[in-house]
This record gives C-alpha cells, sequence and structure tokens, in this order.
C-alpha cells in the first residue's frame, strides 16, 4: 500500500511538469546576455591606460563575451531550476565548479583570462547546484512548509530556551577558563595554534554583535520596522562616552547611562520625523540619517575631532581598579591589590564578562518587554499597521518607544565598543556596520533571540575560522551565506511562538 501510494505520488508529481518551452527559454536567457553586454561592455571591455602621461585605451572585449556566455547559460539553468528540471541543472553546475575548482590549484589545466571571470564561475556554478539540490530534495520530499524539518527544529529550540539558554551562559563563562585546554587539543589533533588572547578578542566581538543584534531585533523583530541606520545609535553612545571622559573625568560606570539617554534621546529624534512613512521609504530615511550622524562625526572637528577620531578613551574599572601596569598618582592596579602578575589577559577578560553581563541584561529586558503589554502591541503593529491603528493603539508612541529603547541598548554598545579599543572614529561606523547587524538579525530569524546568537557566531566568527584562507575567507563566507538564503531564506530559527497562548479551561 506505501509503495502503490509512493509511486503514485511521484507519478502526480512528474505529470504536473508543464511541457517546456524552448523558444522562450532562449529569449529570455538571450536579453538577458544582452544586458549583461550593454553594462559590462565599457566597464570591462574598455579600459584607460597611462601611456607615457598620456592616457590611452585598451579594449578586453574577450572577458566581455565570456561573461555575456556565463550570463546566458546560467539564465538557462535558473530557468529550467523553475521549471524543476533540476537534475541536468546540478550535474552540468557541479562538472563546471569542480573544473574552476581545479584549475585554482592546477592553473595549467585551464588557461582563465582574468581572475575575476574564475571568481564568478565559482559563485555562479556553486549556486545553481545548491538551488537545484534544494529543488530535488523538496520535489522529494513533498511536505507542508510547516512540517519540514527545520521549522519543527526551530519550534523545538524556541520551546527549548528555558533550558538551552542557561546553559549556553554557563558555557559562555567557562568557556574563557577553558581555552587553554582547547588550544592544547587542536593543537595536538589539527595543528592550529591560537593565542588565548585571539579567542577572547573574536569571543568578545561575537557578544558586542549579539547586544546589538538584540538591541536592532526590537525595532526589526518585534515591531516590524526596518532601520537602515541602527549604526547611528551606536555611533552616539560611543561618541557620548569618549567625549563624557575626556571632558569631564567620568568613569565609565557613570558614562554608561548616561550614553544610553543620549542615545535614546536621538531615536526619538529619528522616530518622531518618520511616523507616516512605512516599507521602503521608512528604510530609505533611516539609512539617511545613520549616513548623517557619519558625517557630522566627519565634520564637526571642533567636537569630534573630525576623521583623526578619539584618542585615549579610559577602559572600565573593576570596583575602582584599573588594568595598567603602571597606575597613575591615586589609582590602584588589578594586580598589584590582589597580589598578582602583570598580564593583559586580565583586562581581556574582564572586558569579556563586562560584555557578556551587558548582552544578558539586554536579553532579559527584550523577552519582559515583549511580555508586557508593549511588547503585545509592538508584534501587533509589525502584523498590521492598520489594524492596529483600527483597534485604538496609537502608534506614534508605539513607534517612539521602540526607537528610544532600542537606540538606549545600542548606545550601551556603542560606549563599550569605544572603551575596549580606546579609540573611535568616523569610519568605525560606516554603513556596512548597520548591514552586518540587520544581517545578523534577518539571518537568525526577525523575533528569535536565540536565532540571533547562532547568526552573530556564523558572521562575525566564521570568517575568523576561515582567516588562513586569506583572501579566499571572504569568498567561502559569501558561499556559505549564499547557501543559507536559498536554503532558509526566513532564517534559521524562524520560529516566533505567541506571546499570549489561549487555550480552553482546563485544558493542558
Amino acid at each position: 500500500m506505501t509503495a502503490t501510494t509512493t509511486t503514485a505520488a511521484g507519478a502526480a508529481t512528474t505529470s504536473t511538469l508543464r511541457p517546456l518551452d524552448v523558444p522562450g527559454m532562449l529569449k529570455e536567457a538571450l536579453v538577458t546576455a544582452l544586458i549583461c553586454a550593454v553594462l559590462t561592455g565599457l566597464v570591462i571591455g574598455v579600459r584607460t591606460t597611462d601611456g607615457g602621461g598620456a592616457l590611452s585605451f585598451q579594449t578586453d572585449f574577450t572577458s566581455v563575451i565570456i561573461a555575456c556566455a556565463a550570463v546566458f547559460f546560467g539564465r538557462i539553468g535558473i530557468v529550467l531550476n523553475r521549471e524543476r528540471r533540476h537534475l541536468p541543472v546540478l550535474i552540468v553546475s557541479l562538472a563546471v565548479f569542480a573544473a574552476t575548482i581545479l584549475s585554482i590549484f592546477v592553473p595549467e589545466l585551464i588557461a582563465w583570462h582574468t581572475e575575476t571571470l574564475q571568481v564568478i564561475f565559482v559563485i555562479g556554478t556553486f549556486w545553481l547546484a545548491m538551488q537545484s539540490l534544494l529543488g530535488l530534495w523538496r520535489a522529494a520530499h513533498p511536505v507542508k512548509a510547516s512540517e519540514r524539518g527545520m521549522d519543527r527544529v526551530a519550534a523545538s529550540v524556541q520551546r527549548s530556551t528555558r533550558y538551552v539558554g542557561p546553559i549556553l551562559v554557563l558555557f559562555a563563562i567557562v568557556i574563557p577558563f577553558a581555552l587553554p585546554f582547547l588550544n592544547a587539543l587542536f593543537d595536538a589533533m589539527l595543528g592550529l595554534q591560537v593565542s588565548q588572547r585571539q579567542y577572547l578578542d573574536v569571543a568578545t566581538n561575537i557578544l558586542l554583535y549579539i547586544m546589538l543584534g538584540w538591541g536592532l531585533n526590537i525595532i526589526v523583530g518585534l515591531a516590524g520596522l526596518l532601520d537602515l541606520g541602527y549604526v547611528a545609535f551606536y555611533a552616539v553612545g560611543a561618541y557620548s562616552f569618549a567625549l563624557l571622559a575626556q571632558t569631564f573625568g567620568l568613569d565609565f560606570w557613570v558614562c554608561l547611562p548616561l550614553a544610553g539617554l543620549l542615545a535614546a534621546s536621538s531615536g526619538l529624534i529619528l522616530g518622531y520625523p518618520v511616523l507616516r512613512l512605512r516599507g521602503d521609504y521608512f528604510a530609505i530615511v533611516t539609512l539617511g540619517f545613520g549616513e548623517i550622524v557619519r558625517i557630522v562625526l566627519i565634520n564637526w572637528s571642533t567636537v569630534t575631532n573630525g576623521p583623526n577620531g578619539i584618542l585615549g578613551i579610559p577602559s572600565p574599572s573593576f570596583f575602582g581598579l584599573v588594568f595598567t601596569r603602571n597606575p597613575k598618582e591615586g589609582e590602584t592596579a588589578f594586580h598589584e591589590f590582589f597580589g598578582l602578575e602583570y598580564n593583559q589577559l586580565h583586562k581581556i577578560l574582564f572586558l569579556y564578562f563586562v560584555i557578556l553581563a551587558m548582552a544578558l541584561i539586554v536579553n532579559f529586558v527584550s523577552g519582559r518587554l515583549r511580555r508586557l503589554p508593549l511588547g503585545r502591541a509592538w508584534e501587533a503593529l509589525r502584523e498590521d499597521d492598520i489594524a492596529c491603528q483600527s483597534l485604538g493603539i496609537n502608534r506614534t508612541k508605539l513607534k517612539l518607544a521602540a526607537f528610544a529603547i532600542s537606540a538606549m541598548f545600542g548606545g550601551f554598545a556603542g560606549s563599550f565598543f569605544a572603551a575596549k579599543i580606546n579609540f573611535i572614529s568616523p569610519e568605525s561606523f560606516s554603513f556596512t556596520e548597520s548591514a552586518i547587524i540587520l544581517a545578523i538579525v534577518v539571518l537568525g530569524g526577525m523575533g528569535s533571540q536565540i536565532g540571533i546568537v547562532v547568526a552573530a557566531v556564523l558572521i562575525v566568527g566564521l570568517p575568523e575560522v576561515f582567516r588562513d584562507f586569506g583572501v579566499y575567507r571572504m569568498l567561502v563566507f559569501g558561499l556559505c551565506m549564499v547557501f543559507i538564503m536559498i536554503w532558509r531564506p526566513g532564517g534559521l530559527l524562524a520560529h516566533r511562538e505567541p506571546s499570549i497562548l489561549l487555550r480552553r479551561r482546563g485544558s493542558a
């Protein structure tokens, strides 16, 4: 009975395939190749060179022809995948991918015209192969989206957060002290030798981005507002702490709440003018706000020192104990107070636990806010803006509260960043930082706290793992991101439990 049902299902799947429109497919591929020729003809085909003090033109139409041919056949592969002819696309793309990778290690095998074309072939064929594999897997497992394996895994992880969370916190507390043992283990097994300081630096950066992701998740994941300028609040917090500390000589712990309040004020300043905007217009305005803050930091040189940045920012102290070899008059060094030999790892380890505590506080506050009427109103705003207003919910106060609280957490993270590296400049707060933070939220699954942790470890930690690959490490990172976008476009753990569950009286 089961075999008959499976055969019938397979026959039904095969019979639903439409006849392939070959002329239409070739026409679509040809039009795409012509567009590629127009876009790349002058960019790649014609170059200016310096010939004895005068500019001369050098043509390279071979690269244009190869690029157009790659686009033509790549478009055919996309159409075949769209029409569910995955197997031939998989075979051809894997063959070309393997040949291209082999040519990297054996250059005599294929004489590539440029290395750029080599990279394009690697990325394009890998993407087509992954798309074909996923298509074949979905055809062999025709189940509803809610019943897919990753959805069940995401739901299970979300439900078990109360048990997984304490385990992860305990792991984060213990791992710095276990690093010497792990380093010896990796050295014996893989021949990798990484200093304990490097481990702690990477772990601290991961926790910093986890904190930023949890802060941005309030705007994007809970309130449903696409903010592309979150780095502006990050910058306000960093510069607020640096200027307060250097001008008035205040300690980190005194400046931390002040930096958060100033960042929250900037969130209110941004939130009020954009209350009537939504969608792409809202995202563009927030992107512009982030760039305005960066440009102000560059040009207001009398206060921010312009592009030169601010140097000599003080680090946080441990109940008044400083982490310096030679403390100033009136200060007490940490190693002297406890009778230890001076070691820079004391400061790095202290900073690690500071950002761990700050991230846990942000997570706790975010979780509590989500269960309050304010958090449920944010989720209502995210699901349907108009319906939310029809229920009498004040959208103005909701958006302002989301911006202020999220900006405050970004300001806390910025002040820690300034105290950690003791130097800040406008280049540290470019749009790339906003894109990375937003990618962490989207990749982990909007609204998922544990998903942001997983995404931050992948996005921040993965490039460090492949650092030995040199220039190819970002290529490996990009391929992994493309695979995740195809396989799990909604995010790795894109499953959100309702804030309130309505059950019948007497039900479990």
